[in-house]
């Protein structure tokens, strides 16, 4: 897939302050002159009949599959998983995508006489969802039919008698999988791919392991040989996913797995300012930036949280495809680099980036320095194909308050590597060796991932391993506007300004470096030439 053209925009003296995003605030920052800003795609034009794309996939299955009636008939078991709260940011509109195409596997499987059906969010080690959260993903149709009766649930990757050993890859990596979903006729799997990193054999290998499993992948070996997250070609991380998908599909574990892409608009019509391009705005949208700024600079971090996580996005399907994992899987990064993939012209010396108030483990709860950090080196570091947007040995500034801020509920674990771990060293390897296990296998962790609404123990890790790729790649970080004390935490250095943190930056890029500023969201990844 070539990248489309989207825009690079070279900035002048004429050029305006360009938008950053700051946690649950906004920015107005002046790029110095011979500056680049490069600018996601203008939104695909989605599916006139979302209803009629999904029956189609479901009729004409890709791969080895059969249409989906066929595997349908009574006495079956079947199992529905679906991706959970962490997809897609901000939260879809309703009807969420993957509420209506449920509906319609569950009138395919009613129609055929199935009885046995079982629906589950498919966690990994991430918090369980709420009732909200989920009759939002599912809709309330489905959710008040199947969860008074146990049916539908969030996956326990701490439950023993609800897992599976399926055995190891040629690589030695366990295989541990859903006892239900191993057990069943027929798991079909609901995606949202936000990003090329999601999906593919990630739904199930990933979504319904437990740590035995997703250790021999969520390490930071993997992230450091991971030259790409969203570059499946140059993804360690892919590579183990895809030996123990396969090894799941060897054991007879039988998926029929549907996948969805989705357009980037991203901002509803009464923030739509956030979408445009800043010399394209209109009166009426600067009006807006503006009064939407100074208000959130007036009121209280904790009211501006309550209006950012109330957005829903207006996203518009782009596609929908179904059947066997790897032939879908295919199609399904066709249509995301579609949207997402923005040609650049080689690297650059210092890359800046306004990190929002969202990112995939604060959902409805609070961006604490480890997410930032994660958000920053691990995802938006990582959209590029090719190579890095930042060159080997650059400067990376994101802007961001980064406030010595937890939620006690979500993230107790993270609390403490704060405080332990990472004032012990922020070393990926020396915290791997030294922490690791004991959090993992920790039972008050155990038992709040379990019963409350925590992550797992060990999740932290796994947001600092994130990190390591871009950590073993830059010669700088520097957060602008951030805690001071919580930024040294991080190893990271700190600025008030984007001027000052341009200053640092050239004590190790020298003078006059060249400077790129990725504008997201909305969505894009980096075409690097």
């Amino acid at each position: 897939m070539t990248a489309r053209k989207g825009l690079v925009l070279d900035v002048d003296r004429t050029t305006p302050p360009i938008l950053f995003h700051h946690g649950e605030g906004l920015r107005l920052e002046k790029l110095p002159v011979g500056s680049r800003v490069v600018y996601p795609n203008e939104p695909l034009e989605p599916v006139r009949d979302p209803e009629g794309a999904i029956a189609e996939a479901l009729a004409n299955p890709l791969g080895d599959r059969d249409p989906l009636t066929a595997y349908m008939h009574p006495g079956m078991k079947l199992t529905i998983a679906f991706d959970d709260v962490s997809l897609p940011l901000p939260p879809m509109a309703a009807p969420d995508i993957r509420g209506r195409i449920i509906e319609q596997v569950l009138d395919m499987a009613a129609s055929a006489g199935v009885d046995d059906v079982e629906l589950i969010a498919a966690l990994a080690l991430h918090r369980r969802m709420t009732e909200a959260e989920l009759r939002h993903a599912v809709g309330d149709r489905v959710y008040d039919a199947f969860a008074p009766h146990g049916q539908l649930y969030n996956f326990d990757a701490e439950d023993p008698d609800a897992l599976t050993h399926l055995g190891t890859t040629d690589a030695g990596e366990e295989v541990v999988l859903s006892k239900r979903a191993v057990e069943s006729d027929l798991l079909v799997y609901v995606n949202i791919n936000l990003v090329s990193m999601d999906g593919g054999h990630k739904s199930v290998a990933t979504g319904l392991s437990p740590y035995a499993a997703l250790r021999h992948h969520h390490n930071v070996h993997t992230m450091r040989h991971s030259t790409s997250f969203m570059d499946p070609e140059h993804s360690e991380l892919h590579t183990r996913n895809w030996r123990q998908g396969r090894l799941l599909a060897e054991a007879g574990v039988k998926v029929f797995q549907i996948e969805t892409t989705l357009n980037n608009d991203t901002f509803p019509s009464q923030y739509g300012f956030l979408q445009r391009r800043e010399w394209e705005m209109s009166p009426r949208d600067r009006m807006m930036l503006m009064g939407t700024k100074t208000a959130l600079d007036l009121m209280s971090r904790r009211q501006a949280r309550r209006i950012f996580h109330g957005i829903r996005a207006p996203y518009g399907l782009t596609s929908v495809q179904a059947g066997e994992v790897e032939a879908v899987h295919r199609q399904t990064l066709e249509n995301v680099y579609r949207q997402h993939l923005v040609r650049v012209e080689g690297q650059t010396d210092v890359l800046t980036m306004g990190l929002p108030y969202l990112c995939p483990y604060n959902v409805n709860s609070i961006m604490n320095p480890i997410l930032v950090a994660c958000l920053g080196l691990g995802y938006f570091f990582n959209l590029y194909r090719g190579k890095p947007l930042v060159r080997h040995g650059g400067v990376v500034i994101m802007t961001h308050p980064t406030s010595w801020e937890f939620h006690p509920v979500h993230h107790p674990s993270y609390i403490d590597f704060f405080e332990e771990v990472l004032a012990d060293t922020t070393d990926p390897e020396i915290v791997e060796h030294r922490y690791e296990k004991r959090y993992a296998e920790d039972e008050w962790y155990r038992h709040l991932y379990r019963t409350s609404y925590a992550y797992h123990g060990v999740h932290p890790f796994y947001m600092w391993y994130w990190c390591a790729h871009a950590l073993e790649h830059l010669g700088g970080v520097i957060i602008v506007g951030g805690d001071k004390a919580a930024t040294q935490r991080l190893g990271f250095r700190s600025a008030s300004t984007l001027n000052d943190a341009l200053e640092m930056a050239t004590d190790v890029v020298g003078r006059d470096p060249s400077i790129t500023h990725i504008h997201n969201p909305p969505m894009l990844m980096a075409d690097v030439v």
